[in-house]
Order: structure tokens, then sequence, then C-alpha cells
């Protein structure tokens, strides 16, 4: 499997809590309860899964890669790919805020929950988008075969060193468990 193919099944699961996450602001623009559990399990999911894991193996293995071969960290493709990243993370530790403020029971938590997730969820799938129709492919066409299957075994030691082992699994079964609860 290229590396680019295993971030795109990340992108999948990224995808899919993204989905989660969409209900629950549905579900909270409502009126409706959401449990802060869940929440704080999606919140995790990002921090730890989309950026701990999947970010961190684009930031400081794939686009790397990618500069050796002529690809500029401080303009075009990755230039954009790492802004979206902050963009991001500034959606997520906002969305953060407001779950721990929900759950002490603060009326105007909801609408920051939903209005953070909605931006979250936009930035997010839009970033999916370019990085799977454009970047990708870049990287796919640009990187020798030798150069990706060096990618391909830094991701394993991300895997293991940076994530944990087992965490990833942990985080698969976690989409599973809120899919089944938000999306049928």
């Amino acid at each position: 499997m290229r590396p680019t193919d295993q971030l795109k099944e990340e992108h999948k699961a990224i995808t899919v809590m993204l989905d989660v996450l969409g209900k629950m602001c549905e579900k909270l623009g409502a009126g409706e309860q959401v449990s802060a559990e869940h929440l704080e399990q999606a919140l995790d999911f990002f921090k730890g899964f989309a950026d701990k894991c999947h970010h961190y193996k684009e930031e400081s293995v794939l686009f790397p890669a990618m500069g050796t071969v002529g690809f500029a960290k401080e303009a075009g493709p990755i230039a954009v790919m790492l802004m979206e990243h902050n963009d991001g993370r500034n959606h997520v530790n906002q969305l953060g805020e407001g779950i721990a403020r929900y759950k002490l029971g603060a009326h105007d938590a909801v609408s920051t929950i939903v209005d953070q997730a909605r931006q979250f969820i936009e930035v997010l799938t839009a970033h999916i988008d370019k990085e799977n129709n454009i970047l990708f492919p870049m990287a796919e066409a640009h990187l020798p075969e030798e150069k990706q299957e060096q990618i391909a075994r830094e991701f394993e030691r991300v895997e293991i060193e940076i994530i944990g082992a087992g965490k990833h699994e942990e985080y698969h079964q976690l989409i599973k468990n809120l899919r089944t609860i938000y999306l049928g």
C-alpha cells in the first residue's frame, strides 16, 4: 500500500467522524441533549487520530519528502495544507472549550459547539478533498518508489512511537460505536 493510500483510508475514518459530529450538532441545534462523553470522545478523536496521528504523518514525513522533490513548504499546495491544519486545530480548541462549558451546564455553550463544529466540518471536508484529489496524486507522481517505501516505514514508526500500539484500533472501535449511535 502506498503511503498516500494509507492517508486516504484515514480520511475515510475522519469523514465518518465528521458525519457523527454533524449529527451531534443537528441534535444540539434542535434543542436535544447530546452526551457530553460522546462529545469528548469525538474531540479526543480529532485531537488524537486526525491531528496527532494523521496530520503528524503528513507534516513530519510526507510534506518534507515532497520538499526533497521540489515542493516548497512556504508556498503552493503544502503551504495551503499546513494553513488548513492550523485552522482546524483552532476550531478543535474552541470546540473543546465549548464542550467543557457544556459539561458545566453553560447555556451558551451549545452555540459555541455547533458553530465551531460546523466550521471545522466545512474546513476539514474541503481539505480532505484537496488532499485526495490534488496533493496526493502530485506526491504519487513525483516521489520515487523507494522514497514512498521509506515514507510507509516512517508511517509505521509514527503509529508505534507517537500514537502507541493499539491506539489506532481503539479509535476505529470508537468510530464504529459512535457511528451506530448517531448515524444508524
